[in-house]
């Protein structure tokens, strides 16, 4: 059983599974791309107080499964994982970008 978080006006013991796929599947996420890939993740973990239980980086999508204050959605979680980390990728790899048309992740 997770653990039962505090916050100065609530306590939740939420927790979601993520499964985030890149465009069109490509297998973009190897080598040093899903290290700095699971790095973002932990960054962002810690900048919005979300506590990730497990991350899986694999080739072609990642799972995460992580726990979050109320004051977030689930979408709005998903959203933040995704832009960012794609943001940054994009920045960090540009070959990453060429694989995968239009610049989306």
């Amino acid at each position: 059983m997770s653990k039962v978080y505090r916050t100065a006006h609530a306590v939740y013991r939420l927790n979601y599974h993520f499964v985030w796929l890149p465009k069109y599947r490509r297998d973009v996420l190897t080598g040093h791309v899903a290290e700095r890939a699971e790095e973002i993740f932990y960054e962002m973990a810690e900048q919005y107080e979300f506590v990730i239980e497990a991350v899986k980086v694999a080739e072609d999508h990642v799972h995460i499964f992580l726990s979050a204050p109320p004051r977030y959605s689930p979408a709005r979680i998903a959203n933040m994982m995704e832009s960012i980390s794609a943001k940054k990728l994009f920045e960090e790899f540009p070959k990453v970008k060429q694989k995968l048309w239009g610049g989306e992740f």
